[in-house]
């Protein structure tokens, strides 16, 4: 059995672990968990590490638990948040959680042949739990200054929100899900992000005190970019991992523009690929021939295969030859329409759209956020109308600019597309 905590090091997808002793454990097969909290109806790009990881302990032989908060996202986790979370109601966390089941099932294996990956809600367990049951058998194991001395729960003191005994109270029901877990079903290995590793030493210290049995831990860097900030995000928000909330076009897209810094670290963390390839790709970018974003491109269409599959990929591969800059690809209402879930569109009125400046509609449509910044843009050559580069800053959208008198399709560079449909008159 090839070594997984080697290969995750290798990949960087090990930030710290409580004991180098797990190595030697991970020679024989483990159980595994990672939790998500439903505090969204999709997972998103940055909790694709810790999925990864669950994946990779899957590939080499071990069992991977995914353990829906059921019951913890009533409660809101505040490692790394500033403020304490909205709390949600029942009906809506049922809801998220089967959103997170559908996201998990692209990349985990539930019907493999000897590690099959098992999905269970802590709210099975923890919603049978009264007060003083969970005060006397599990509040009893910890105590309060251990407690105030984890770095989430320190930083909320400080901070002029504070912390709620609600969220102050979340560390302990994480710790006995890895309690339950390993009675029930022998899991003594748990993963997360870097910002859980107070949660996640606290389950251990309470194994270890309940049943007397060393349990491990280990943690993933928090997936940012190369300038500081979380991977992920764009400005429209979060690149979920659903197609419902983000077409694949968008979810490709994202990948493909992530820049040098980042892209060699991404494939190492992303996907399934070689570290043999990875290095190969680390060396052309050196080489002056190289191709720019060949990098990016493979990176795009690994993660966007795991994630949404074959189809998805090629969707978005046939939306992006479409909406390219230059494309040889006839521009015609077909061909707009069935690329139009797949990419940013928006629906406008023909007196909002003929007669009017490009200018104006840029900034009306969102792409740019002034008209100053529109004409810039125009005059340096970085706007295209129907795929076709602007020169003019005082252009005006005629009827002979609209696609089958019906359609705009408006880009900003060679990434940020928008395609505008005109409603009809009894709209």
């Amino acid at each position: 059995m090839t070594n997984v905590i080697q290969i995750l090091k290798k990949r960087g997808l090990i930030e710290a672990m409580t004991s180098e002793e797990l190595c030697d454990l991970a020679e024989n097969p483990l159980k595994v968990y990672c939790g998500f909290d439903p505090t969204s109806d999709s997972l998103h790009l940055g909790n694709m590490v810790a999925i990864m990881g669950l994946a990779w302990f899957q590939r080499l032989g071990h069992t991977p638990i995914a353990l829906i908060g059921g019951a913890t996202g009533m409660i809101g986790d505040p490692s790394g948040k500033a403020k304490e979370r909205r709390l949600l109601d029942e009906k809506t966390l049922r809801k998220n959680a089967e959103g997170i089941k559908k996201d998990l099932e692209t990349v985990l294996d539930f019907d493999h042949p000897t590690s099959k990956a098992m999905m269970i809600d802590n709210l099975d367990w923890l919603g049978e739990f009264s007060f003083i049951h969970f005060l006397r058998e599990v509040g009893s194991c910890f105590r309060v200054g251990t407690m105030l001395a984890k770095e989430s729960v320190r930083l909320r003191l400080n901070s002029e929100e504070g912390i709620s005994f609600t969220e102050f109270s979340y560390q302990l029901l994480q710790a006995y899900d890895f309690l339950y877990l390993n009675e029930k079903f022998g899991v003594n290995v748990q993963i997360g992000g870097s910002d859980q590793w107070g949660n996640i030493t606290a389950g251990i210290d309470l194994v270890r005190r309940v049943r007397g049995e060393q349990a491990y831990g280990v943690t993933f860097p928090l997936l940012m970019t190369s300038d500081g900030k979380k991977f992920g995000k764009s400005e429209e928000g979060a690149i979920w991992l659903s197609s419902e909330k983000c077409s694949h076009y968008q979810f490709y897209q994202h990948l493909f523009r992530v820049t040098d810094a980042d892209v060699i670290r991404l494939m190492r963390m992303l996907t399934f690929m070689d570290m043999e390839e990875i290095h190969e790709y680390e060396r052309k970018m050196l080489q002056p021939d190289y191709v720019p974003n060949t990098a990016q491109k493979r990176l795009a269409e690994e993660v966007t295969r795991i994630v949404r599959g074959e189809e998805g990929l090629q969707t978005a591969l046939r939306v992006t030859s479409t909406a390219k800059p230059g494309s040889d690809t006839a521009l015609d209402a077909e061909t707009l329409e069935s690329i139009a879930a797949d990419m940013p569109s928006c629906t406008l009125k023909a007196q909002e759209v003929v007669n009017e400046k490009v200018v104006n509609l840029l900034v009306y449509t969102k792409l740019q956020s002034s008209r100053g910044q529109a004409r810039r843009l125009i005059i340096n050559g970085g706007v295209y109308l129907n795929n076709e580069k602007m020169a003019d800053e005082n252009r005006v959208i005629s009827q002979e600019d609209l696609i089958d008198g019906r359609m705009l399709l408006l880009g900003v560079g060679r990434k940020n597309k928008k395609l505008i449909r005109l409603s009809k008159e009894n709209e």
